[in-house]
């Protein structure tokens, strides 16, 4: 008896045509990113077509912060570059995001600035400080508060939009502001005389920037999720090189249309991790020298400031496996 191999080819090519359409078809990963160094870095790899190189189909969509991770939130992205602390955020008002990739921590660009006359965070001591409340700067505050023998009850906080700060410093309406770059920079330059008091290089890891991903997404698409994180550490690379480091300088001010010259001092208030320095900080540990601790200090002042109602279940939101297998 003779079998015929005419239906077997067919099916076979049927499914060979659905399979390389549906490739063919497949939406690009959505990437959503915004103005903070470690994240802008990801224009290096945009502009010298190092996704295509790699053969994973991207597109990374520019947002103001707040509005990277409200798209996120409402399932328009399959990750955005957002703080850890706002991953956590984020996931318990609706929006789950897993902790896939740690780009770097705040070294120097998160500040708190005090007007003309004032030295130090004690001379503090009954002043006016303006921060956004529940935000990562009041987070900075209370350390910086805490590492002077001094409480939340030895200041007056002033709600502040962090975009708002250097003109209210400068109004006169407060005696400090709490801000990031390029916010706390432009404080200085409108506040001649103002200083920074205390700054997140004054406590490493207080601030994780990482790439937050779906779960959906990180489970279905791993093969190309590795291959943006290859991707990520040849950008890393590339920025540290001394030989290459002005070319990455032009390419990240030119995102964000700051002079090359200023945008350098953005990048070293920014510890951009190559991948052993990440790798160093995946281990389940408490405090600042680890990803997991730094969240669960960040989860207990979410709670403690009302940002959100029930603690967070921090192992659910960091998913490091595919960095690791770097």
């Amino acid at each position: 008896m003779s079998i015929s191999i005419r239906p077997l080819f067919s099916l076979l090519t049927g499914f060979w045509l659905c399979t390389l359409t549906a490739l063919a078809t497949a939406a690009p990963l959505k990437i959503g990113y915004s103005d903070w160094p470690g994240w802008v870095a990801w224009e290096v790899g945009i502009e010298k077509g190092w996704f295509k190189q790699a053969g994973v189909d991207v597109q990374f969509e520019w947002f103001d912060y707040v509005a990277s991770m409200d798209a996120f939130a409402a399932g328009k992205l399959d990750a955005v570059a957002m703080t850890n602390g706002d991953t956590l955020v984020t996931g318990a008002t609706g929006g789950k995001g897993v902790m896939a990739l740690i780009n770097d921590y705040s070294n120097g660009n998160d500040m708190v600035i005090a007007k003309p006359g004032i030295g130090s965070v004690k001379e503090l001591k009954g002043k006016k400080i303006g921060v956004e409340i529940g935000f990562v700067s009041h987070l900075l505050l209370l350390d910086a508060l805490k590492q002077n023998g001094m409480s939340e009850a030895d200041v007056e906080l002033v709600n502040v939009p962090t975009n708002e700060t250097p003109q209210v410093l400068a109004s006169g309406q407060v005696d400090a502001i709490v801000a990031w770059q390029p916010n706390s920079g432009a404080a200085l330059n409108l506040v001649p005389g103002s200083k920074a008091v205390f700054t997140s290089a004054d406590q490493p890891g207080l601030i994780y920037d990482v790439l937050a991903v779906t779960p959906e997404s990180l489970a279905n698409h791993r093969a190309d999720w590795l291959k943006v994180m290859q991707v990520w550490y040849r950008i890393v690379d590339f920025i540290k090189d001394p030989k290459t480091f002005e070319d990455a300088v032009k390419i990240m001010a030119s995102r964000v249309g700051v002079p090359a010259e200023k945008y350098k001092t953005f990048i070293s208030g920014t510890k951009i991790l190559t991948l052993d320095e990440a790798k160093a900080l995946t281990g389940k540990a408490d405090g600042y020298a680890s990803l997991y601790g730094s969240s669960k200090i960040s989860d207990d002042f979410n709670v403690a400031n009302k940002v959100y109602d029930q603690a967070q279940n921090i192992d659910a939101y960091i998913d490091l496996s595919l960095m690791k297998e770097l």
